[in-house]
């Protein structure tokens, strides 16, 4: 299966290596020509964003929200996004470890990604992924994010719908619906609902919803028990309730749009951020940041983008300050 071609034979064949493979090729920026011939069978899964603050619970959510979904004979694929080590750039956490009960199920694909300091919450090939555990067959797919609060808006790009998981009796929780994660839930989930505080949070999450005019769907509000499993079958009719109206309305294509020209313009400023870390590597030393900008741009034939250009012009030749081009 180290052959791309046949890779992609074993993956139609259904074969789960094949899958963990073709995720790993992605991984290692080698993914493109599997994600060129598989893209054609996508659109086809429920995705499912799962975000909130650490220690919120997420990983037993999902556990949970797996289990009701298999119980109605629907085969999930489950993507864990972990906090990477500085160091080894390896997931730290292993989130498979808490979906053990689901591990030796052959109709439950479960992948722990780091996220490599990709500041989203997510992996960077999280959204190829997404795409081949869809192209492999799976009815549902569940996104795991790092959980870091403030810089999760990402996942509403990647899943149809998102799900904002807050615990009572925290801080965290009144700072998240502040970071403007507010705007991107489909759906709020309060877990841990015995706590003596979660009638608190509910309240507190609708009034901030009361601040807002939503346009079309108005979040559900959720509360759960993860541990014991109650609530998820709420959370999981609240999730169906979506996706219906998105279905209905039309806003499930107007999303993957959006979806859509998100990862276009990421692989594309990835790609470019590179070739211009390789230019500014080049530049001399006797330039301002500006006018160093107005180099590199102009290398693209980008002029003007940042000062006038008689910035540049004042520093001589442009291709006099970069060795080398």
């Amino acid at each position: 299966m180290d052959d791309p071609a046949g890779l992609l034979t074993a993956f139609r064949a259904g074969e789960p290596r094949a899958l963990a493979r073709a995720i790993s090729r992605c991984e290692s920026g080698r993914g493109a020509d599997l994600i060129r011939a598989l893209y054609p069978l996508t659109g086809r899964a429920l995705t499912v964003g799962l975000t909130g603050p650490p220690g919120v619970g997420k990983s037993t959510l999902s556990g949970a929200l797996i289990a009701h979904v298999r119980a109605q004979g629907k085969t999930v694929g489950v993507i864990s996004v972990d906090p990477s080590s500085p160091f080894s750039h390896g997931a730290l956490l292993g989130d498979r470890i808490r979906l053990l009960e689901h591990f030796t199920d052959p109709d439950v694909f479960i992948r722990s990604m780091a996220s490599r300091g990709h500041l989203g919450g997510l992996s960077g090939a999280t959204a190829d992924a997404v795409s081949l555990m869809d192209a492999f067959g799976k009815d549902v797919v569940l996104i795991e994010t790092v959980g870091v609060g403030q810089s999760e808006i990402e996942i509403a790009e990647v899943a149809d719908t998102t799900l904002v998981a807050l615990q009572p009796g925290s801080g965290d929780s009144v700072q998240v619906l502040k970071a403007g994660v507010l705007e991107i839930a489909d759906v709020f989930v309060v877990n841990k609902s015995d706590h003596p505080m979660a009638l608190q949070l509910q309240r507190e999450i609708r009034s901030m919803m009361e601040m807002l005019n939503y346009d079309g769907w108005v979040p559900a509000l959720v509360s759960t028990q993860a541990v014991e499993g109650k609530g998820v079958d709420k959370l999981w009719d609240a999730i169906v309730a979506h996706d219906a109206w998105l279905r209905e309305t039309g806003a499930l294509h107007a999303k993957r749009r959006s979806a859509f020209a998100h990862r276009v313009r990421q692989l594309a400023l990835g790609t470019l951020e590179g070739r211009i870390e390789d230019a500014i590597a080049q530049l001399g030393d006797d330039l301002d940041p500006y006018a160093a900008a107005e180099i590199v741009l102009a290398e693209y034939g980008v002029r003007g983008g940042v000062s006038a250009l008689g910035n540049v012009r004042a520093h001589g030749d442009v291709r006099a300050h970069v060795k080398g081009l």
